[in-house]
């Protein structure tokens, strides 16, 4: 029987938690590979190859490798430390693109058109949620794009991380800044957001 971790920070904001637990490599968030819906959209897009895209609270990075492989110009941020050298370890090759920086104060190299969002929303506390939505509509500009995968849930817990939000709530927070293009249920979720996993593309206003 495996020793359960022991962690001593509790608090989701800081990056210590995380640090904790990829040191401990407890990430049961962590899908180990690119969703279905991400490889048939850059199967499918129209948008041009050099695409200026940013991956906040990017973990260990496969999306990153992936875009980066596609064309993409990408920078994955995390303000964890360990997070941050796990995915450079796993993705050498595009090391240079993976940045130890928080959200919040990142300041992008060039103008963005799109904001992949995974895992990272529903990883920070509800009491963040209006910094997080006007932090994404002041790093875009207008027709850009918020696309990625949602926790949504009106049963989840209110305690994680994850955090689970409606879609009610959701669309009360993006509604300010967004319109939604694309919405539909995801079919390749891991065990922690089973069921509860949309797929959505936001433009901004």
């Amino acid at each position: 029987m495996s020793i359960p971790p022991i962690f001593v920070q509790r608090d989701a904001t800081m990056p210590e938690f995380w640090n904790e637990r990829f040191e401990q490599k407890f990430v049961p968030w962590d899908k180990g590979g690119v969703p279905l819906a991400v490889q048939q959209y850059i199967q499918h897009q129209t948008q041009p190859a050099d695409t200026q895209c940013l991956i906040p609270g990017c973990g260990n990075g496969y999306e990153a490798a992936y875009l980066s492989e596609c064309g993409w110009d990408v920078v994955a941020i995390d303000f964890s430390p360990a997070a941050v050298a796990s995915a450079r370890a796993a993705h050498p090759d595009w090391a240079d693109r993976i940045v130890e920086a928080d959200f919040f104060k990142y300041q992008p190299a060039k103008p963005l058109s799109l904001i992949y969002e995974r895992a990272f929303l529903c990883a920070l506390p509800p009491a963040l949620r209006l910094d997080v939505a006007a932090r994404w509509a002041e790093l875009l500009p207008t027709r850009g794009l918020l696309m990625g995968f949602f926790y949504i849930t009106d049963t989840g817990s209110k305690s994680g991380p994850p955090f689970s939000i409606s879609q009610q709530e959701l669309n009360t927070l993006l509604a300010p800044h967004f319109v939604c293009l694309e919405d539909k249920a995801v079919d390749d979720s891991i065990a922690v957001f089973e069921n509860c996993e949309r797929w959505q593309i936001w433009q901004k206003k």
